[in-house]
């Protein structure tokens, strides 16, 4: 039996979560481990439609996905969760809702200048225009971090060290 626990990982907008959630899910599920990948920007076009980037809905956006978390692991899913959660208050509130001893809390470090250089989406040159307002790390705060079980630095390691790293700091904290 799997004594699982949810993956948060959280940083800025191209910081690298999504893809280093999507290869844990890939390694975990090679292992027999059933795992669901929760995007933020995935959740927002669905159960989070309708939310803004108000602070009271980012935090109502963090809170939801706690929730979708707390139900994976009741059945035995491993919920990997790839969400910015600009604010050490809400990850406070995603431990308390999940439970500290069934999270592990991700903190995916890159300067914002990095994440701008690589702007997957192109968010961060609509932000520089005007098209986008309320954007973290730019127009809206993005807080630093005591609560993170793990930090990865996404800037100074290539892809493949900082999923591996993060698969071995992983491996201490899931129990199979």
């Amino acid at each position: 039996m799997i004594k699982n626990k949810a993956i948060w990982l959280f940083g800025l907008s191209g910081a690298g979560k999504t893809t280093l959630a999507r290869q844990i899910s890939e390694t975990y599920e090679k292992q027999n481990i059933r795992t669901i990948v929760l995007d933020g920007d995935i959740l927002r076009n669905g159960i989070n439609k309708g939310l803004g980037f108000s602070r009271e809905d980012r935090s109502e956006n963090v809170r939801r996905i706690a929730e979708i978390c707390k139900l994976m692991l009741q059945v035995d899913i491993v919920p990997i969760v790839a969400a910015i959660t600009p604010y050490e208050s809400d990850r406070i509130a995603v431990k308390k809702t999940i439970g500290e001893n069934k999270l592990v809390l991700v903190h995916v470090k890159c300067s914002i200048d990095i994440c701008e250089a690589r702007d997957p989406k192109g968010l961060y040159a609509q932000v520089r225009k005007g098209t986008i307002k309320n954007f973290t790390g730019i127009t809206d705060t993005y807080e630093g971090t005591n609560v993170a079980s793990i930090t990865i630095n996404t800037e100074r390691d290539s892809i493949d060290a900082s999923i591996n790293g993060l698969l071995e700091c992983l491996s201490n904290k899931i129990e199979i």
